[in-house]
């Protein structure tokens, strides 16, 4: 293997990886250019059985999309609608305590909870839904709002993010998500998402819950207009982010799905960049805990494969998650538990089902 890395370029790095030492911004470029995979791969497992040794996460969720309605109509998006537009929808209280009654027999833990940025929706809906959420399903933990969502929440409840947070706590918010990070490149975003929340803004969301105690997950979307370098940077931000308040609970990259989409002249990513991107993360990412294999995007099959490339969570069960569907995804929108357990030890991991928080509720 040694002489393998030495024809790569990669000795130095695995020399850094195999004595735990960070890696830097120009290391990453390297990784990110390397065309060997399985020397990525090999290098990424190293840290991923460093850090969790066999053990694959997967946990028992429900997601819901209460509304596709949005003013920021991103480019790469296909899930946000313009109001009165075909396909938009909002969800009402009601229909929202009648999605999660409709679960009630299942050994759900988490409720995910994400939407676009309506224009009408008061401050109190948001208040009301998480109460109602609670109401049904009592303990149960709320992941909800990206950064996006919460920047938009705190502007109309008329107050800072820090006693928009608490308040939201309070009604029933546990977590936060990490969609909405996207690429935080300022080119990037005034290129595909020039309405959005700015990357500062969403990783300054993140602070000030981390600051409050709520923990929150991270994400990256690739594979559209971004640059390697520009990756590179995304994730070297969300690492000194992480040394600053040590809140992140996993990250999670995200394939880039241009069906429907305003740039759906572009592919989708290939399995070797899935791949590619998991493992890189891994490696520069030496202070987050987890990264994500999210199936949803990617397949249960690449999911699958990437325990070795890094990953160590396969997310969950999920059930109805829109957001990928009407960007041309493929996968299926829900995965029994069952499955997910085979296919965690076909890849000759040890499933463990995990709450939102990663405290182990079983080992298999």
């Amino acid at each position: 293997m040694d002489v393998l890395l030495e024809k790569a370029g990669l000795a130095d790095i695995a020399a850094k990886v195999r004595n735990d030492e960070r890696l830097s911004a120009a290391d990453g470029i390297r990784l990110y250019r390397c065309p060997d995979l399985l020397l990525l791969g090999y290098l990424a497992n190293i840290v991923r059985e460093r850090k969790n040794g066999d053990r694959a996460f997967f946990i028992y969720n429900q997601h819901l999309n209460y509304s596709n309605i949005c003013t920021n109509l991103c480019k790469f998006c296909a899930f946000g609608k313009e109001k009165g537009a075909d396909q938009a929808y909002e969800m009402s209280i009601p229909q929202i305590r009648e999605k999660i009654r409709a679960r009630l027999a299942e050994p759900i833990s988490e409720i995910h909870v994400v939407g676009g940025i309506h224009p009408d929706l008061p401050y109190s809906y948001y208040l009301e839904m998480l109460r109602a959420i609670k109401e049904e399903r009592p303990g149960v933990h709320i992941q909800a709002f990206t950064g996006v969502e919460i920047a938009h929440l705190a502007e109309l409840s008329g107050q800072n993010l820090a006693a928009t947070l608490k308040e939201l706590r309070a009604a029933g918010l546990d977590s936060i998500p990490g969609g909405g990070a996207e690429v935080f490149s300022p080119r990037i975003r005034q290129l595909t998402c020039d309405k959005k929340l700015s990357g500062e803004g969403w990783l300054e969301v993140a602070r000030t819950a981390h600051g409050l105690g709520l923990r929150s997950n991270a994400t990256m979307l690739y594979g559209h207009i971004e640059t390697v370098e520009e990756r590179v940077d995304h994730l070297l931000m969300l690492r000194a982010t992480q040394d600053q308040t040590g809140g992140f609970l996993t990250f999670i990259p995200l394939a880039f799905h241009p069906r429907n989409t305003e740039m759906s002249q572009l592919s989708r990513t290939s399995g070797v960049e899935d791949l590619k991107n998991i493992a890189v993360a891994r490696l520069l990412l030496d202070n987050f805990d987890h990264i994500k294999a999210y199936w949803v995007m990617i397949g249960p099959k690449l999911a699958q494969v990437a325990l070795s490339f890094g990953a160590d969570d396969l997310d969950g069960t999920v059930t109805e998650e829109l957001i990928t569907r009407m960007a041309g995804g493929e996968a299926d929108q829900a995965m029994a538990d069952s499955e997910l357990i085979r296919l965690i030890r076909e890849a000759g991991r040890i499933p463990v089902e995990r709450d939102t928080l990663y405290e182990k509720l079983r080992v298999l």
